[in-house]
């Protein structure tokens, strides 16, 4: 009988509880810390799950065999849509908490998603053999905010093994098996894919009703494209052939020949067999996440850009939420503008960037879309500085300028609310909720321009508590805003590569901030060089670079002032020449160390 069963979102102790249960059912061999379904090097590295991971377990209970399906999820809200979609293949889920740390802001989101989803939860709470532990507080948490019956919640510790076996039997007793009909029209929903050089791409998806096999030929309801089987199987814990998938199951399907682009794969479709797709309705699919932080990459030599190119298509092919656009830059050259869900999405990206394809990349800071609501009606989305309307024509042409806001989640201790009301307050935050749900815990609410989140907000807000925060956040919508394109001028010629689009509260501090950190990198040239910070005509910020100076009065010794004067004349004269056929130089390396964090 298959039971499916998901985690919650505290990464790195769900991986070792993870690995454990794998370790009990007989599914990977004991000992060790595996983290079996971390399998990209930079979720090794830091801890944490990019792409939600899943895997089948078989396991006896009372002389039952049953067959449970493990989906190891992200935590961050940079991936919800991995949350979300996962939720559509499970029953239920564990909901774990740190008993030292207790409820998390992410914990909070990923409940309520669980909830409206209709799953099954069962508490967990794990890391009870810590000396900070308090099992008591985090029931007491997990009873007050969410109103679940602890008395069925499992405490265990997954580092030394304490209770782990109690976990499994509590999931089958609770949570009820998938329904579905083995004899019905086949429904299958595509809840993930992924590439391989040799099948091509590779389905994972839910059986609902009916069954599936090598050589049955099937169609997407979305696409109306015709495939024929070519292997079915499950995840235990790799790529397991079976002979057929059944009504309940979750398991991966691909093609032969197979399919060759990852486009095609969308994800929430519905498959069915071709003789019956006339009487088959499509399954309700998921709303495709939207790309909200947009950075420049360009190769530190432009010499490397078809290897840069390679590399972004080849990890792009496992990750359809990122968006492609080429770019160009005159002071960086060629490059590629690349969105993303978030912050801890780009940077992820930027690492496997350096880690598998040893690229050599610059990434400019991370920025946020825009909307332009036209006088004539129409409304545009931006998410390059370089295609903000110049001011007269936002004076004449646009209604009204809008910029993204989320409402965020943060869950602290009280002792810091004064300090984190400061930094809310100070990135141009509205108070929308201030709620204790213990005695010392605080869950505090405010809706944040998307912009100022993006700018370390999150580095920040651990530094105001001590790194005992925990932020979520979800879309606000947009709303009308006073922003203006701020650039970066060298002798008057801008540079491209710089701009943004910043709220008129920034303009002062950022331009002088700009000029003042461009001026450390820039060399000295035989001409003076200004450097400003310009909004539209009006300059913000500057500062100059002296040029060389060669002493022509060296060898004067007695001459008369009219000499001295002639000489000096005459060598500003020169610099004039120089400066009007010369162009400012500005090496590579100056543009890496400005934009480097």
């Amino acid at each position: 009988m298959p039971y499916d069963v998901l985690f919650g979102p505290r990464k790195l102790m769900h991986a070792v509880v993870s690995d454990r249960l794998l370790e009990l059912t007989g599914t990977i061999a004991a000992g060790g810390n595996k983290q079996i379904l971390d399998k990209l090097d930079v979720e090794r590295e830091r801890g944490i799950t990019v792409k939600a991971q899943t895997c089948s377990m078989i396991y006896n209970y009372r002389g039952l065999d049953y067959l449970l399906h493990l989906v190891d999820t992200p935590g961050h809200v940079d991936f919800r849509a991995e949350v979300s979609r996962s939720y559509a293949s499970c029953g239920g889920a564990l909901l774990l908490v740190d008993a030292s740390q207790g409820v998390q802001a992410q914990t909070v989101a990923n409940f309520y998603l669980a909830f409206a989803e209709g799953l099954k939860l069962v508490p967990v709470i794990n890391k009870i053999d810590l000396p900070s532990a308090d099992s008591k507080r985090a029931l007491e948490q997990m009873r007050n905010t969410f109103e679940l019956d602890t008395e069925k919640a499992v405490l265990v510790s997954a580092k030394t093994g304490l209770n782990v076996e109690a976990i499994l039997p509590s999931v089958i007793e609770n949570i009820p098996a998938p329904t579905g009909d083995h004899l019905a029209p086949l429904k299958i929903l595509l809840v993930d894919s992924w590439y391989s050089n040799y099948k091509g791409v590779i389905l994972l998806v839910r059986v609902f009703d009916g069954t599936i096999k090598a050589g049955d030929s099937v169609v997407s309801l979305y696409t109306g494209l015709k495939y024929t089987v070519g292997e079915v199987g499950i995840m235990y814990p790799l790529e397991t052939p079976q002979n057929i998938l059944r009504a309940g199951q979750v398991g991966y399907v691909f093609f032969n020949p197979g399919m060759k682009r990852s486009a095609d794969a969308k994800i929430g479709d519905t498959y069915t067999h071709v003789s019956t797709a006339s009487r088959v309705e499509a399954l309700p699919g998921f709303e495709e996440p939207q790309a909200m932080v947009f950075v420049a990459a360009f190769p530190v030599n432009q010499s490397d850009y078809e290897h840069l190119s390679d590399s972004i298509s080849q990890i792009a092919l496992n990750d359809r939420s990122v968006t492609l656009q080429k770019e160009s830059s005159s002071a960086l050259g060629a490059g590629w503008r690349l969105g993303f869900l978030g912050t801890l999405h780009c940077s992820v990206f930027e690492d496997r960037l350096r880690q598998e394809h040893g690229a050599s990349v610059i990434i400019t800071p991370p920025s946020v879309p825009f909307r332009i609501v036209w006088k004539d009606g129409r409304e545009t989305t931006i998410s390059n500085p370089a295609d903000f309307p110049d001011a007269d024509v936002v004076t004449n042409k646009v209604a009204e300028l809008q910029e993204p806001f989320v409402l965020t989640t943060i869950t602290l201790p009280d002792e810091y609310l004064g300090r984190v009301i400061e930094l809310c307050e100070g990135n141009r935050g509205e108070q929308n909720e201030l709620t204790y749900f213990t005695s010392t815990q605080v869950i505090l609410k405010y809706a944040l321009p998307l912009a100022q989140l993006v700018d370390d907000f999150f580095g920040k807000l651990k530094g105001a508590t001590k790194g005992y925060a925990s932020l979520d956040y979800e879309e606000a919508g947009f709303r009308k805003s006073k922003i203006v394109k701020l650039s970066l001028m060298v002798n008057k010629e801008p540079v491209d590569a710089v701009a943004r689009i910043v709220h008129v509260s920034q303009v002062d501090r950022l331009g002088r901030q700009w000029v003042s950190k461009f001026k450390e990198h820039v060399d000295r040239q035989m001409f003076e060089i200004v450097i400003q910070a310009a909004v539209g005509r009006r300059i913000v910020a500057r500062e100059t670079i002296k040029p060389f100076r060669k002493d022509v009065l060296q060898k004067l010794h007695a001459s008369d002032i009219g000499r001295r004067r002639k000489l000096l004349d005459k060598q500003k004269e020169g610099r004039k020449k120089l400066k009007a056929v010369g162009g400012v130089v500005v090496e590579l390396a100056a543009f890496q160390k400005f934009l480097a964090k």
